[in-house]
């Protein structure tokens, strides 16, 4: 069974930095792109990020784009998320996700999922 496990949330100020992680069981973690996604209270989940099973291919958001960058270690069994710049409007319960297929942005589209970690950010 695939289980996800994300960290690195916390609480910051406008214009810094976190780094989530995000950590995955199992042997076949190289075999799925892995996505990041997002859900502020009473809005719907928002795709930000996704990677390819290879590393070789990202795709963003347009709310995130130039300001996160996802990358995976397929030694460690792990994708990050790195967000510079960050705004208030990024606070969410970030949570990643595991698929088949590549360049995914649906939700619905991703097989496994972890609980969520919270980023707050203040102005």
């Amino acid at each position: 069974q695939v289980q996800l496990v994300e960290s690195g949330g916390g609480l910051v100020q406008a214009g810094g930095s976190l780094r989530l992680s995000c950590a995955i069981s199992g042997r076949t973690f190289n075999r799925y792109a892995m996505g990041w996604f997002r859900q502020a209270p009473g809005k719907e989940r928002e795709f930000v990020s996704t990677i390819s099973a290879s590393g070789g291919s990202t795709y963003y958001g347009d709310s995130v784009k130039g300001r996160f960058t996802i990358s995976r270690d397929n030694v460690k069994n792990t994708v990050y998320l790195q967000m510079n710049s960050l705004k208030p409007e990024d606070t969410a319960v970030y949570y990643c996700a595991a698929g088949v297929f590549p360049s995914e942005v649906a939700a619905g589209r991703y097989n496994y999922w972890g609980q969520g970690t919270q980023v707050t950010v203040s102005s």
